[in-house]
């Protein structure tokens, strides 16, 4: 490779390029581009590296390096050694991840001008001065296998790489990203040198800030930080593979122990900056959708299958469409795969319709706008869009959504679903064998030139998060009825794209009215929105769906729990109509019954995977409540018969009974009339009939004898280690801040100790945490961990976790860990604050316990004025090693053998 073009002078100033609805891509001296989003609805910021290589790039027996280089690069430059610790440090909610067309790094963080140029300065110092030693080398690759292990404990997972690489002959598509464990093995760090002095250069790269920021300020630092860096003289060209058109139907067929059975077709596609690739997309979400789509009519309600799923994968090159089925193992598998095939391939017998695709194109463009609203989700949108081609096309592909007819879609179903494009189970020779068209990469230039994006585009207004300013914004009011009350907390703020979250729950009861009905309260909760006497469940998703909003329903002991989301516009109307199907929600028998095979079919993969597994055994060997108490941990098979159980009469008269009027808290964030709301609320509830009295199922500390499981899951390559402890203590006491800051240094963030000796140090796991659940309501908590690992290593990590735990114990932590942990704990609150449904949940949860936000002020507050030696009393006091019950679920006996 030829040595860089020597740095000369001051950089020049930055060239505008593009402008589209408030994004300004520029271009540096040295061919970086460079995205500007501002955003002054909320105090956030987002940063987003994209560097246009993935597994694609990658060459026969080096697959994995894309990935494993993303993962060295956290191992940080001369100049930082360490970018996770610093990321938690700084309090930024950090990652990257790598696809196969590009690897992106992002953080996203309270906005802070000195924080924003700190984290721009890394990425301009990781650019060309990563540090890739051997030694950091041999630990990351050991979280990377760890990583490909978590993958091949799934089934589904591990079927999907197979029928890509069966797809594929010549492509570097067929390569999954993460690599064969082979070449992972065998990676060197001079290998992996050459690879990133070829392709992160600034010439390859593409960097976002979206957020609240100067532009200005942040485009001059910029350029002054990446500026300097000397374009390369190499030339980057595309590989000269081209995959050539699949000429008759291919089949992969996996064995394993565990799971439920399911069946997939994947068919090849073109680009995804292509015309025809969004009409896939479409085509995808309603041939498969439930419960209208053909696929669901065909399979599930015909009991071929418990559940379908279909989607396009957006590739810069041309990619795959996929489609598939969950079944149970009383289904014909065969007569299904049959079913699934004729769906999809025989298009005059299954046409779709315009009410479907109308329904499809609303769905699509609503999650646009929610994706959109986020500056956040936005960064990583447009990383995708750049990975395509350009980021123009984030906007292009919305406009194209728009604009799409029936007769396109339903043509190009009838040109990409074909046997002889088509790779699943099964291989079918045909004497006429039929072709889907050739694809190239369109001319994004061309397709671009005169693209000005949505003219009507406005930025938002800023606003203040502090929980003095919540506080000061937020409206508390108790409404009170005949038949009842509702407590209420609404903050009216400013929000991108004119967004409102609401959060209420209906609270009735007591514990012993609840005994035996915790399978049937979340099947009445979960079944509200599958069917009124007037609607069925697909004209209610319908009625959503125009209403651009998202509902959910569930429950939590004996309360429902609802969440709404939605457009100003529509949202008293959203309101209203949820109220409404709490109490007209009828049952029906076909809903019922495909519910309880979805749950069963999802209890029986559970009994098989290790997480699960370890889960359940600790949470009942904890438990303390009768059989048929609310809070009784069922055993799997237990389960599976209260399941069985349900039928609507019985769901009817829980519904009847319980979910009424008396005891209603609503919190409610975003840009709104409060007025308008409360009228609503009062006219729709007050003719409710009022539910029994409620009283909150209390769950009182009580001592667990320690004990030790293993648990063993034939053929998972991937092993679970949970551990947990139950602590007396509740979140008011004093010692509750300095033991929520113990854990967060020993577990809980990515400079924690167990991370950094686990992790960071040894390479033993891809993840582990540990956590402090502490009630607001009664003394009683608990902590815990969790981590994954090889189950080889199974020994080794447990061993490694004693030391930690007990070293911690006797020596405490340093002064500069607690500085550390603590700035980072409240930037990531700040963070956190700076989110709507973070803010909707808070509130509701604070009407239950009569506080504000001056709570949450308080407790930052003791955290800030925390010591080393109150943080070692409280871990010292509540972290007792001899008193921790532990679960090992894995593979242990293959890996012995």
């Amino acid at each position: 490779m030829s040595s860089p073009i020597p740095a000369t002078g001051a950089p020049t100033q930055p060239v505008q390029i593009h402008s589209i609805e408030g994004i300004t891509e520029y271009e540096l001296d040295n061919g970086l581009r460079v995205l500007l989003a501002p955003d002054q609805s909320k105090p956030t910021t987002t940063v987003n590296m994209t560097y246009l290589v993935g597994s694609r790039h990658e060459q026969y027996g080096r697959t994995g390096m894309a990935h494993l280089l993303e993962h060295l690069m956290f191992r940080g430059t001369p100049d930082t050694p360490n970018a996770l610790a610093e990321f938690s440090k700084r309090g930024l909610h950090a990652n990257g991840s790598t696809s196969a067309d590009r690897t992106n790094y992002y953080a996203s963080f309270a906005s802070n001008p000195e924080t924003l140029k700190w984290y721009l300065s890394w990425q301009a110092d990781a650019m060309r001065h990563a540090a890739i030693q051997e030694d950091d080398l041999n630990a990351e690759r050991g979280i990377v296998l760890n990583e490909l292990e978590r993958g091949e404990n799934s089934p589904f997972r591990t079927l999907t790489e197979k029928m890509r690489s069966t797809a594929y002959q010549w492509h570097n598509y067929r390569n999954s990203t993460i690599g064969a464990r082979s070449d992972l093995e065998g990676m060197q760090a001079s290998e992996l040198r050459d690879f990133y002095d070829r392709y992160y250069q600034p010439d390859n790269a593409v960097l976002v800030v979206a957020g609240q920021f100067d532009p200005e300020q942040t485009l001059s630092e910029i350029n002054q930080l990446f500026g300097s860096i000397p374009k390369p003289e190499r030339t980057l060209t595309e590989a000269p593979t081209v995959e050539p058109q699949q000429d008759g139907e291919r089949q992969i067929i996996l064995e394993r122990s565990g799971g439920m059975p399911f069946i997939a077709a994947t068919y090849h596609i073109p680009a995804s900056s292509s015309e025809q690739y969004i009409l896939l997309d479409l085509a995808a979400n309603i041939l498969a959708d439930s419960p209208s789509g053909p696929l669901y009519k065909e399979l599930v309600e015909n009991n071929l299958a418990t559940g379908v799923f279909g989607f396009a994968m957006a590739h810069h090159h041309p990619g795959l469409i996929f489609f598939g089925a969950q079944l149970n193992d009383t289904m014909d598998i065969a007569k299904a795969q049959q079913t699934l095939h004729e769906v999809l391939e025989q298009s005059a017998k299954y046409p779709i319709t315009q009410a479907q695709l109308d329904r499809a194109k609303n769905n699509w463009l609503t999650q646009w706008d929610e994706l959109y609203a986020s500056t956040e989700q936005m960064a990583i949108g447009l990383s995708e869009a750049i990975a395509s081609g350009d980021w123009r096309l984030f906007f292009l592909e919305r406009d194209r959504v728009k604009n799409i007819s029936l007769e396109d879609v339903q043509q190009a179903i009838h040109t990409y679903l074909l046997a002889s494009n088509r790779t699943s189970g099964r291989y079918k020779p045909t004497d006429n064998p039929q072709r889907a068209p050739f694809e190239t990469v369109p001319d994004i230039t061309q397709l671009l030139n005169e693209y000005k994006g949505d003219p009507t585009f406005t930025q938002t207004d800023a606003f203040d998060s502090s929980p003095e300013n919540i506080d000061k914004l937020t409206q508390r009011e108790v409404i009170k009825l005949p038949n009842g009350t509702i407590s209420t907390a609404m903050l009216v703020k400013p929000t991108r794209g004119n967004r409102v979250q609401a959060d209420y729950k209906i609270q009735f009861a007591n514990a012993q009215a609840m005994n035996d009905m915790a399978s049937l309260s979340a099947a009445a909760a979960s079944l509200i929105l599958n069917g009124t006497a007037t609607l069925s469940r697909q004209e209610i998703q319908d009625r959503i769906d125009a209403l651009q909003g998202n509902l959910h329903f569930g429950i939590s002991g004996n309360r429902l729990m609802v969440s709404v989301s939605t457009h100003k516009k529509h949202f008293a109307d959203l309101l209203q109509f949820s109220l409404e199907l709490i109490q007209q929600a009828n049952y029906p028998v076909k809903e019922v019954d495909e519910y309880k095979e979805r749950v069963i079919t999802s209890i029986r993969n559970a009994m098989t995977e290790p997480g699960a597994l370890a889960n359940n055994t600790l949470s009942r060997h904890g438990d303390i409540w009768p059989k048929g108490d609310i809070r009784y941990v069922p055993t799997y098979e237990e389960l599976i018969k209260n399941i069985q159980a349900i039928n609507p009469k019985a769901l009817r008269e829980f519904q009847n009974n319980f979910f009424g009027a008396g005891d209603i808290d609503i919190a409610i964030v975003g840009d709104f009339e409060p007025q308008q709301i409360n009228t609503v609320l009062e006219d729709r509830l007050k003719s409710w009939k009022q539910a029994p009295n409620y009283e909150r199922i209390d769950m009182p500390y009580h001592a667990v004898k320690p004990a030790t499981f293993t648990i063993e899951t034939p053929d998972k390559a991937n092993a679970v280690y949970i551990a947990r402890l139950p602590i007396e203590l509740q979140n008011d006491h004093p010692d509750y801040p300095a033991l929520f800051m113990a854990n967060y240094l020993l577990g809980a963030t990515e400079t924690s100790r167990l991370w950094t000796r686990i992790r960071t140090q040894e390479g033993l796991s891809y993840s582990i945490r540990s956590s402090l659940n502490v009630s607001s309501f009664e003394p009683s908590g608990a902590w815990s961990l969790q981590a994954i690992y090889s189950p080889a290593e199974k020994e080794r990590v447990k061993s490694l976790i004693d030391e930690t735990i007990q070293t911690t114990l006797k020596d405490g932590f340093t002064e500069e860990e607690l500085a550390d942990g603590i700035r980072s704990a409240l930037n990531l609150r700040s963070l956190a604050r700076s989110q709507d449904s973070v803010l909707s949940s808070t509130w509701l949860k604070y009407l239950s316990l009569d506080r504000s936000f001056e709570w949450n002020q308080k407790f930052e507050e003791a955290i800030q004025n925390l010591t080393t030696a109150q943080v070692h009393q409280a871990m010292k006091t509540y972290l007792k090693p001899d008193n921790i019950s532990e679960a090992f679920a894995g593979d242990f006996a293959g890996k012995a053998d």
